[in-house]
């Protein structure tokens, strides 16, 4: 039976792994995978993390299963830190924020929603997950690359045509990925009147808070549209501001104006959640939970995230006015926020860079700002223009 399979494609970007590790170039620069790396070119553990571990190491008693929820005071902890203190919602601890947005597209297929509408570019993720769950993923064009440019006009025209109420739509809580692309609060606040008027379910993916501009204003967005819309859904990730990606921490979270109804949406992500994996892993809601629940532990991994932030800022500045004089749309890597920023290259000119320079990208032109270091930035600029040059 198993030999009627065909093989499935390597995931393009995870692929870029392997390839790099194998380039004896002493030059190379890895700019695919998407992990904070700092100026040594690390992935270091926060300081906080390693202390929440020693802490946890000598108090935590007992291995047993967390349940299906999971840490509760986790879910608590992790929701006021997405979206502020005294909202209320239905959440349940997930594996990692993919499985967040695993549990929340069976919970709008199981509630009637059949379509979500995703802008383009997004994470090259987003489509595989919703369609595993079900539902129909519509597209529409929201980032320019060659201008650098935010399609607000066409995100618009397309909810306004073709959006029937019942339908979920994704939004980025901040740092888009991978555009970097910042949506201004004039949009956001169309976007929300648009979600009212059409009775559509905003899905919001909240993976990068932290580091845009700081963990309160790229929270802004998404707590204003909580305050408005009265029935969302918040898909969160430790993975970024924790620093913890092989630990799979996040949750889910669904609000609703009823307790009653709060309670049911629960009970069906525990459900779904126990048909797919049981019940989540305890380790990474536990250092988050002994972070955020500890005010010394919380403002020292508050100052590391803060200076992870700025050194990608300082990265952005650096790669923008390098690459500026190729176009001056280039110029707006610098105003772009979080780890990622997308190049106007074609598939063969980043295979050229990647075998004559060792810059490893994916081919959509994806390029981690956050796997940049200072001493590698000149070479990577000096590359791509000599590249642009020659044509």
């Amino acid at each position: 039976m198993f030999e009627t399979l065909t093989r499935e494609a390597d995931d393009p970007l995870l692929a870029l792994t392997p390839l790099f590790k194998a380039d004896p170039n002493p030059a190379k620069v890895d700019l695919g995978v998407g992990v904070y790396r700092d100026d040594l070119g690390r992935t270091p553990v926060f300081r906080a993390v390693k202390r929440a571990e020693a802490l946890l190491l000598e108090t935590q008693e007992t291995k047993a299963y967390v349940g299906p929820e999971g840490d509760l005071a986790f879910i608590e902890a992790f929701w006021n830190f997405v979206a502020g203190e005294g909202r209320d919602a239905a959440g349940v601890q997930t594996v990692g924020g993919t499985g967040a947005l695993r549990l929340a597209a069976e919970l709008l297929r199981r509630s009637g929603s059949s379509r979500i509408f995703l802008g383009t570019p997004t994470w090259s993720n987003h489509s595989a997950i919703f369609q595993a769950a079900g539902l129909s993923v519509v597209t529409y064009p929201l980032f320019d690359v060659a201008s650098q440019n935010l399609l607000a006009g066409e995100m618009m025209s397309t909810l306004a045509d073709r959006a029937q109420p019942g339908d979920a739509v994704l939004l980025h809580a901040s740092c888009h990925n991978p555009t970097g692309a910042v949506m201004d609060d004039a949009t956001w606040a169309a976007v929300t009147e648009m979600i009212l008027r059409k009775g559509l379910v905003p899905l919001l993916d909240s993976a990068y808070q932290g580091f845009g501009t700081g963990i309160e204003s790229d929270a802004a967005p998404l707590r204003r549209l909580l305050d408005q819309v009265p029935e969302t859904i918040v898909a969160a990730s430790a993975s970024k501001s924790f620093g913890l990606y092989r630990e799979r921490t996040g949750a889910v979270y669904a609000t609703s104006p009823s307790p009653a109804t709060r309670d049911k949406l629960k009970s069906h992500l525990v459900t779904v959640g126990r048909g797919s994996y049981s019940m989540p892993p305890d380790h990474g809601a536990a250092v988050v939970r002994t972070i955020l629940t500890d005010p010394e532990l919380r403002e020292d991994w508050r100052t590391e995230l803060d200076e992870a932030r700025q050194r990608i800022t300082a990265m952005r500045a650096i790669l923008a006015e390098g690459l500026s004089p190729l176009s001056p749309a280039l110029a707006a890597i610098a105003t772009q926020q979080g780890m990622f920023s997308l190049l106007p290259l074609d598939e063969r000119r980043i295979i050229e860079l990647r075998q004559r320079s060792g810059i490893y990208m994916p081919l959509s032109g994806r390029i981690n700002i956050a796997g940049l270091n200072s001493g590698q930035a000149p070479g990577v600029i000096a590359a791509l223009r000599a590249h642009a040059a020659r044509g």
